[in-house]
Formats: structure tokens, C-alpha cells, sequence
């Protein structure tokens, strides 16, 4: 609006929900709001020119790099982390983490780092929990 200040800090996020996880574009290049809103705009024009041209494989990597962080206002229970809410025996979490480990290696199209240390975590969690 015309009467408002000019923000101290002329960053943008752009925050959007992609094939049902969080994504976020974020820009602080420049030195007003209006650049770095431009400059997001034209990114996601780019990105739209990708999935026009055909070469659509490319979409899930670039947006890969655009996840939203995740909210780390609680930690996550390691039971939910490896997908056993009611487990309470030690050999039944030992299977759910190989399961998750390889779903999550870093190799693979849907793993990333973050999310196979989440699990060894949840793994690490478990074992203290219902003894090794």
C-alpha cells in the first residue's frame, strides 16, 4: 500500500504446496521487495517453461531443492518416524527401520540426507528406549 513503511528487510517467501509436500521460494538479492518478488515470479516462470518444453524429469529435482523446512517446534517420536505407532518390541522396530533406511538412503529418488539421519535417529531412539 502506498502509506506503508518500506520493510527493514526486502526478502520474500513464497510459500506453495507441491504434489502434497511444502515448497518455499525464497530471494533476498535484491534490495527492495518488489525485485526480490520479481525475481521469484520469473523463476517459477522458468520452472513452468521446463514442464512446457518436455523435459518434465528435470521438475522433481529442481523442486527438490525447495522444500520448506521442517517444523522442529517438537521433536519427531521415533515411532512415528518409522511408521509403528503402537510398537513395543524391539525386533518390529529393527524391521520398520531397514524399510525405512532404504526408502530414505540419499541413492534414492524420494531420499535425502536429512531424512536418513532422521531415521537412524528414530533407530538410535528405539534401542535405547526398548533396550538393545
Amino acid at each position: 500500500m502506498a502509506n506503508q513503511r518500506t520493510p527493514e528487510d526486502p526478502g520474500v517467501a513464497v510459500y506453495f504446496m507441491h504434489k502434497k509436500k511444502q515448497m518455499c521460494f525464497a530471494c533476498d538479492k535484491y534490495k527492495t521487495v518488489g525485485d526480490n518478488l520479481r525475481a521469484v515470479a520469473l523463476t517459477i516462470e522458468a520452472l513452468r517453461g521446463i514442464k512446457r518444453w518436455g523435459t518434465g524429469d528435470m521438475m522433481e529435482r529442481a523442486f527438490s531443492g525447495f522444500t520448506a523446512l521442517p517444523d522442529l517446534s517438537r521433536p519427531a517420536d521415533w515411532r512415528d518416524v518409522l511408521g509403528v505407532p503402537g510398537c513395543r518390541v524391539l525386533s518390529e522396530a529393527r524391521e520398520a527401520w531397514k524399510k525405512k533406511r532404504a526408502e530414505t538412503h540419499p541413492d534414492t529418488f524420494e531420499g535425502t540426507v536429512d531424512k536418513f539421519n532422521e531415521v537412524n535417529q528414530a533407530w538410535e531412539q528405539a534401542q535405547q528406549e526398548l533396550g538393545s
